[in-house]
């Protein structure tokens, strides 16, 4: 899709609403911070968001998520990089994400719920669906990355 110019600027209309919004994460303290991020990059890989993207590669490499990792996320159940944990993780963020292929179902979830408590396994699914909410935002009204 050919780059097209912004649409509105959100955060400047509303910062309120947004900052609400992207500050659920600030909540989630249950879960790791690397795993977060690499949660967050996946769900923005699925959507196509360029914009979220940009913005949290930096803060995944600071969280300690490796470039390799990064760089085969796309493919990260083949990849061989990522850890049972993360596995059940990022399967979990596909199934919630691409919810209405199969309304994640019990397979996914019974894998993510034998690697996280019942708080960490909700704080996880939050996370996943804050940023699905951030990435509609940001594609819908054609938020660019930064130059």
């Amino acid at each position: 899709m050919p780059q097209t110019p912004p649409r509105l600027d959100y955060a400047t209309l509303n910062p309120t609403a947004l900052a609400r919004l992207a500050g659920a994460r600030q909540h989630l303290k249950a879960l790791p911070e690397g795993l977060l991020s690499l949660v967050e990059m996946r769900v923005s890989q699925i959507n196509g968001c360029a914009y979220c993207l940009s913005l949290h590669a930096d803060g995944a490499r600071a969280a300690g998520v490796s470039q390799r990792q990064l760089d085969c996320l796309n493919a990260w159940a083949e990849s061989g990089l990522f850890d049972d944990r993360e596995q059940a993780a990022l399967a979990w963020t596909e199934a919630v994400t691409r919810i209405e292929q199969g309304h994640a179902p019990d397979p996914v979830y019974q894998r993510a719920q034998s690697h996280f408590t019942a708080s960490e396994l909700a704080d996880l699914t939050l996370a996943i669906a804050a940023m699905n909410a951030l990435n509609r935002v940001a594609i819908s009204l054609r938020k660019q990355p930064d130059q």
